[in-house]
């Protein structure tokens, strides 16, 4: 059996078409499928839009959550409440292909766990192009890693690996991320990413640095051991510099010029206190998110499919 994971936003216009090229495809390789189609607070008609292709076919399944939580946050809903023995998760734009997941599950059957989709040639705007390489570059420094930011969310998992993942319960969410820090055996396969038909991404910048931001403070300390380096070599240029004007008062009768210097000195130190006090800050935020023990999603609705199963969140 094949599950298909979908977090959905802003894209009710696609849902007909994605639900139709979606079974074409999976009755070509199973026999057995479900479609999972997460509703994240969606600002349209896509709820009732799923309930519509439900009620046409069981096998389409849909969750209503309450607000919009994420895009991870509605993927984990989906892994929660799917039951294949391959969980394949994508986005519901059609920018990711349905006919790729043959060649997913294809590069899976040769044993491997995890199967991500590799775009080589992206169909996004420049803008998100360019933000997607410097998030990866940023994120691999502070993290010691190595990233491939031509890889989202389009990939296919063993039942063993979507196990592990309900397992990780943070606050702070992304799933390819989540399933590279498993190391389960992984391939990638190189699939087409079309353009996007309706709408436009909710990404926008300030979106896009919130989420880097979290996801570097969740998934690194480096930043705090920047912070420590940092200071340590401010101290001690501050100290060297103040032995040069020490040597040039006493030993060579140079005095020192004015308050100007010790000014932007104090406004400069004071400003660095602040931004380290900052970074500390993030860090202990995060943490007290994290020992609240908040759901990271709940539910408003589902459709029919899901009566009378057993809640495995």
């Amino acid at each position: 059996m094949i599950s298909v994971v979908i977090p959905v936003y802003g894209c009710e216009t696609c849902l007909d078409e994605l639900s139709i090229r979606l079974k074409s495809t999976l009755e070509e390789i199973v026999g057995d499928y479900e479609i999972i189609m997460v509703n994240d607070g969606s600002p349209d008609n896509a709820w009732a839009k799923i309930k519509a292709l439900s009620d046409e076919d069981r096998q389409i399944k849909g969750i209503d959550l309450s607000r919009n939580f994420g895009q991870h946050h509605a993927i984990t809903a989906g892994l929660d409440h799917s039951s294949g023995d391959w969980v394949v998760v994508m986005d519901c734009d059609l920018q990711d292909r349905p006919e790729n997941i043959k060649d997913l599950y294809k590069k899976a059957k040769e044993g491997y766990e995890v199967v991500f989709g590799k775009r080589v040639e992206r169909k996004d705007g420049f803008f998100k192009r360019l933000s997607s390489k410097m998030f990866y570059k940023v994120y691999d420094y502070l993290t010691d890693q190595s990233s491939d930011h031509t890889i989202a969310n389009f990939s296919i998992c063993s039942k063993n690996v979507v196990e592990s993942f309900r397992r990780m319960r943070e606050q702070n969410r992304l799933f390819p991320l989540f399933i590279k820090w498993m190391g389960f055996k992984t391939a990638t396969v190189t699939v087409n990413h079309s353009s996007r038909k309706k709408g436009k991404s909710s990404y926008n910048l300030k979106k896009l640095i919130m989420l880097a931001t979290d996801v570097i403070i969740s998934q690194s300390n480096k930043p705090l051991r920047l912070s420590i380096q940092l200071g340590f070599l401010i101290s001690l240029g501050s100290f060297l510099y103040g032995l040069f004007l020490f040597i040039r008062y006493f030993f060579l009768s140079v005095p020192v010029q004015g308050w100007t210097s010790v000014m932007v000195s104090l406004y400069f130190i004071g400003g660095l206190i602040f931004f380290n006090f900052g970074i500390l800050g993030l860090y202990l935020g995060k943490v007290f998110n994290e020992t609240k023990g908040r759901p990271l999603y709940l539910i408003q609705d589902k459709t029919e499919g899901f009566h009378n199963e057993k809640d495995r969140r």
